[in-house]
Parts: C-alpha cells; structure tokens; sequence
C-alpha cells in the first residue's frame, strides 16, 4: 500500500509543471502586503470578512495558497496547475486566446475568471474567498516575466544557469533569486518598496487588462537571457530593479482590481481581454 502511495504521489510530482510557481513565498507575499496597504476602507472591509470564515488575518496569509495546493488539495492543484502562467514568446509576446489559452485554462482567463466568482455576492462566502486567494496569487503570476514566457524552454525552467557558485534555472532565479540577492527581510524590503519612487503609480490611469499584463511579462522575459550560464553582479545589478518594479505593479493592480471587484454589483465580470 505505501508502495501504491509514494508512485501515485511520484507521478503526481512529476505531472505537476514546476513553471507553476512564481515569485516565491517572499514575493508573492510582498505582492499581497502592497496591495493591501492601499485598499479603500469599504473593499478592506470586505476583504477582512472573508478572510475572517477561516482565521486568517491578512492578504499575505493567503498568498502562497495556490502554490502549496500540492499538499493541501492535490486534486485542485492539478485541476489549476496550468492556471499560473500563460506561453506568449512564440507568439511574438501578443495575446490571443485561442492559440495561449485554449479552455481558459491559462493566467489571464484566469484572473477574469476568478475575479468574476469574488465579486458574486450570490456565491457563499467559502467560493468566494476560494476565488480571493486565487486571485491575490494570479496576479502575482502574471507579473513574473518567466509566466509569460517561452513554451519551448517552459518559462526558462530548462535554461540551466549558475549563480553565486550554485546551480539553478532562469525560472528560478527569477521566481526568487533575484529579490534574494537584495538581502533583506521582508519587512525591510516592503518599506523599501513602498519607499521606491520607480516611476508613476501603476494604478493611476491603468484600464489595462490581464492580457496585457501578461504581454508585457513577456516582453521582459524575452530580454532577460544571460549572455552566459554564469549570472553576473551585473546581471544583479540590472534586472532585480526590473523585478522589484514588476512586484510593485502586482500590488498596485491587485488593490485597484479588487476594489473594482468589490464594489460591483452581483455577478459582473471585469474586462475580458481583447
């Protein structure tokens, strides 16, 4: 029986796309604390009752949520795994439904998808908070440049690099590797980030949709293969702006897209893509 056990659970790891995870824990985190930091009074109200039906405190308690389905409901796992990212660099980083998202079984559909059930005030209060903690971390996935990637090297998960003497693939090192190397703790590097003056704020004038996220996630990925295997300061140096910045956008986008979500009436949807 424990033989039958550990070759299900083997089989199960290995059908289980390893581009499915974004950021990491600390990313995904900040992502969620960000957005969190800005949501008006009466969508923060909303929030905190449903995060309350089960204990939680906080955005972050429930970003990583998506990612551990692994252990705590395999069988949803599997069912979303293709939900976290979406391939656009074969197709010139453009999106287009049919060809990157056939069955909306990809990041952008989705995020729309999701939204659509947290913002159904006829679902009970378990669907919906199902569908915030989808939410929170799909927009975090989208905003990793690797999720929306190159199929043929899925997301850079086979591109085989080094760093600082160790082993690793670009998926990787953009999932963490990059904030990593900031050397900071998270609450330091949420100051930081909520300090950082990177451009105009995100959210500002954005009607942009999750499709275009996703496109221009992509258009960071096709510019972020190293010249080499090994990943320089240099290399450090000039893209973990690029990922701090997409982090903050995350944020930002998160809090404006729930509070629209939010604020909706029953059952509406928020933009689809084009």
């Amino acid at each position: 029986m424990r033989i039958i056990t550990a070759l299900a659970a083997l089989a199960f790891a290995l059908s289980w796309p390893t581009a499915a995870h974004a950021w990491g824990p600390l990313g995904h985190r900040l992502v969620a604390r960000l957005a969190e930091s800005r949501l008006d009074p009466a969508t923060r109200a909303e929030v905190e009752r449903l995060l309350a039906t089960e204990g939680l405190q906080s955005l972050a308690d429930v970003a990583n949520w998506a990612d551990n389905l692994r252990e705590l409901d395999p069988d949803l796992g599997r069912r979303t795994s293709r939900w976290h990212y979406v391939n656009l660099g074969e197709l010139g980083c453009r999106y287009d439904a049919d060809a990157a998202c056939p069955g909306g079984h990809c990041v952008v559909e989705a995020i729309s998808a999701q939204a659509a059930i947290l913002g159904d005030r006829s679902r009970s209060d378990a669907e919906r908070l199902q569908a915030l903690k989808f939410v929170v971390h799909f927009v975090g996935d989208v905003h990793q440049p690797m999720h929306g990637g190159n199929a043929r090297d899925r997301g850079g998960n086979n591109v085989q690099v080094n760093l600082h003497g160790k082993g690793t693939n670009l998926h990787a090192l953009w999932d963490s590797g990059l904030l990593r190397s900031a050397r900071l703790d998270e609450e330091r590097y949420l100051q930081r980030l909520q300090e950082a003056e990177n451009g105009p704020p995100a959210t500002a004038q954005d009607t942009s949709t999750p499709a275009q996220w996703a496109e221009q996630s992509c258009a960071i990925a096709v510019e972020a293969y190293p010249p080499r295997a090994t990943i320089t300061d240099a290399y450090l140096a000039q893209h973990r702006p690029v990922a701090e910045r997409q982090v903050q956008i995350a944020g930002e986008r998160l809090s404006a897209l729930l509070g629209t979500v939010l604020a909706r009436a029953p059952a509406t949807e928020i933009p689809d893509a084009d």
